[in-house]
């Protein structure tokens, strides 16, 4: 059983090994939970998991295998795999895993260890019951009415409480804000306003007990971003997680930027949407007012007719003189990191050529508006 639990989170595209499913058995050996489904689900988490952004991954791996589950002892008939499943398990292992098996004794002695636990908990259990009486329902020893387990409201792991957490979907501004503190630069800069214990105690003995106190500048991000965002059209289904975007980085990075553009960068930007027509910077102004280390990052769907992009006059709010690819070129040209966030799903991509032309025009720096994109997306721009 345990093995096609361990197989079942492996298809769930959690990244288990046989060391954390060892530790699990050695802390059922411990007796750490004693035939409870609930306790095995907190301390299997505990043993398998160790990233919280895969709980909710574990959630419903955990909800698939064990649904209607509700003791250990009911796990033993199911517990064996068949020799099929044996091979596929064996498969799934590296070299390294299969020698520590081996050094176990083989999975045989393996599975067979666990199952004398879960057998040893089951018969717990039982005179654990006895002494409660007559379990369920009845008379106790005591003569006093037994009422029943009460019907268990929704498990923990149907709660789907850490769904927001998951790395392959969309986030809010919490786990924006996670993902983004990947592109951190700390310094101490600007008065001196925050107690430093370290140094106070070692001037303070310095001085033979004299009470020294050391003040020193309070860290600030010192990472300099050029946020542009794509606004209207197609990308006013993204609206909500486009503005939580920007609410992360305005409270992550101290010195921000930010600009709205139309399907693709073209000659000007704005500051202001509803003042696009009126109030248009320049993008040439933008390439020399900024310095090369601003990391540039451009949030948009990137879906568009690919003459938008490519030609001159592709601009579907004004004439623009040179075509979109090559005001991106001079992007790439002048910043030392540019990268594009898309909040369409992954898998559509290749079914647009205005997004494969734009992935290819950033060096393939073109990221999903997941916790893991924007990660992946913050890596690559601290580098």
């Amino acid at each position: 059983m345990l093995i096609n639990f361990f197989l079942a989170l492996k298809d769930a595209r959690i990244p288990v090994s046989i060391t954390e499913l060892l530790h699990l058995l050695e802390v059922l050996k411990a007796r750490l939970v004693y035939a409870d489904i609930d306790e095995f689900y907190y301390l299997s988490r505990m043993a398998l998991v160790k990233d919280e952004r895969h709980y909710d991954k574990f959630d419903r791996a955990f909800s698939a295998y064990f649904k209607g589950l509700e003791d250990l002892s009911s796990m033993i008939a199911s517990m064996i795999p068949d020799e099929f499943l044996r091979r596929e398990f064996e498969k799934s292992l590296s070299p390294e895993e299969l020698e520590k098996i081996k050094s176990l004794g083989g999975l045989e002695k393996l599975i067979e260890e666990f199952k004398r636990q879960v057998e040893e908990a089951a018969k717990g259990e039982g005179k654990e019951k006895d002494k409660e009486g007559k379990g369920e329902n009845g008379k106790g020893d005591d003569g006093k009415e037994r009422k029943g387990k009460k019907r268990r409201g929704k498990r923990t792991w149907d709660k789907r409480d850490y769904k927001s957490y998951d790395d392959n979907v969309e986030l809010g501004t919490r786990g924006m804000k996670i993902s983004l503190r990947r592109l951190r630069k700390l310094a101490r800069t600007g008065a001196e306003d925050e107690f430093d214990i370290n140094n106070t105690i070692d001037k303070t003995a310095k001085n033979g007990g004299m009470l020294d106190i050391v003040m020193r500048p309070e860290r600030k991000n010192t990472v300099k971003v050029l946020l542009f965002l794509d606004n209207g059209g197609s990308m006013d289904a993204h609206v909500k997680v486009c503005e939580e975007l920007f609410s992360a980085a305005r409270s992550e990075f101290k010195h921000l930027e930010t600009y709205y553009f139309h399907n693709f960068i073209y000659d000007g930007v704005w500051k202001e949407h509803k003042r696009r027509m009126n109030e248009r910077l320049e993008t040439f102004d933008l390439l020399h007012k900024y310095s090369h280390d601003y990391k540039v990052i451009f949030v948009g769907d990137a879906t568009m007719a690919p003459y938008e992009i490519t030609h001159a006059g592709g601009s579907v709010e004004h004439w623009n003189e040179e075509a979109g690819a090559i005001w991106m070129q001079r992007m790439i040209d002048t910043f030392d990191k540019v990268i594009w966030i898309n909040p369409t799903p992954q898998d559509t991509w290749e079914y647009s050529n205005s997004v494969a032309i734009t992935k290819k025009l950033v060096d393939e720096h073109m990221f999903p508006m997941t916790i893991r994109g924007i990660e992946n997306g913050m890596n690559y721009l601290s580098k």
